[in-house]
């Protein structure tokens, strides 16, 4: 069963030669897991949150478009324990076709959403240091948070698809109605699969890797002739330069699975054996792709010394709110 129904989470995928004590770990392991980085991600994806709205200075472009990421890493992670229940409850999805839909574009949605906050991180970044003077009025509040409504307006554009076609469907060989993703043909899944792949991945990705490179060799020539001066844009984008290679050590093999599938369903390639191996790397780098949502927020705090520096601002600004409020108190129950 779970061979049959677990493929990605895009369908159901029937392989001709499964692999059940692969297929039977997974479906055993997949809900602690899933259940475990939603806890994690609500937790920490929260805490970053709020520390960037209620710290009392405002947010940098930067900052704009990081609370941003965790707020669309806390979309992915509020959906997962759906799927969590759907898999310890065998495939048999028991929320309804509404929330078959919705819990699909949730997490969809940060896929699309994710990657392209990184883009214009990146972009943020290689601005500020390598065309700080030529280019800096662009490196405003008001553009990022411009950048950040189209950047989600886009992410729902490209999960309108997932809404149409998930349905939840009968498996009666099986015995379970599986919430299912049903295109009305092969060229037409081919397509979107394909498009999905350059908008989420190829061009995305080309884009970070061009600014990555000429941020690091801005870095380098920084470094060089000691501009003590850029010290704060120096450790702004160190931490945006891991939160990036963290994302691509999470989500690459990901795409990477994605085109071998899509090569395997137009028969470029074939075998039984490939067949199996994909479908289970497809959950393993499925999952890891979502330890991403956890994984941000925690290297804030490693390695973002801003970050750190907002929390203690804030906790002190919580403390002396509170002294501020027990002695107005204080002073009222004694004249009274």
């Amino acid at each position: 069963n779970a061979t049959a129904l677990y493929g990605d989470h895009d369908g159901a995928n029937v392989t001709g030669c499964p692999n059940p004590e692969a297929w039977d770990w997974l479906a055993s392991g997949a809900p602690v897991y899933i259940l475990t980085i939603s806890i994690l991600g609500i937790f920490f994806n929260l805490f970053v949150l709020m520390v960037f709205i209620l710290h009392k200075k405002p947010c940098t472009v930067a900052e704009i478009y990081l609370s941003n990421l965790a707020a669309a890493d806390l979309v992915l992670v509020s959906c997962l324990p759906f799927w969590a229940v759907n898999i310890y409850n065998q495939f048999d999805w028991p929320f309804g076709q509404f929330m078959c839909k919705v819990v699909n574009v949730g997490i969809k949605i940060n896929v699309y959403c994710s990657i392209y906050f990184l883009v214009l991180v990146g972009i943020d970044r290689y601005v500020a240091l390598v065309h700080a003077l030529s280019h800096g009025r662009m490196r405003r509040p008001k553009y990022a948070k411009l950048g950040c409504l189209l950047t989600w307006g886009f992410g729902l554009l490209l999960s309108i698809p997932t809404f149409i076609f998930r349905k939840v469907r009968h498996f009666p060989e099986y015995g379970v109605y599986a919430c299912y993703l049903e295109y009305p043909n092969l060229t037409v899944e081919i397509l979107y699969d394909w498009m999905l792949l350059v908008l989420s991945f190829v061009i995305p990705v080309s884009i970070i890797l061009f600014c990555t490179l000429r941020i690091i060799r801005a870095l380098k020539k920084q470094s060089i002739e000691r501009f003590n001066a850029e010290k704060t844009e120096q450790k702004a984008t160190i931490l945006v330069l891991v939160v990036l290679l963290a994302f691509l050590l999470c989500w690459v093999p990901f795409h990477l699975v994605t085109i071998l599938n899509i090569l395997e369903r137009v028969q470029v390639l074939g075998g039984c054996q490939l067949s199996s191996a994909l479908d289970i790397c497809n959950q393993i780098f499925t999952y890891l792709g979502f330890f991403n949502s956890v994984l941000n927020p925690v290297l804030y705090v490693i390695v973002g010394k801003n970050f750190r520096k907002k929390v203690r601002e804030l906790m002190k600004q919580w403390r002396i709110k509170r002294t501020t409020t027990s002695e107005s108190t204080r002073s009222n129950l004694s004249s009274t």
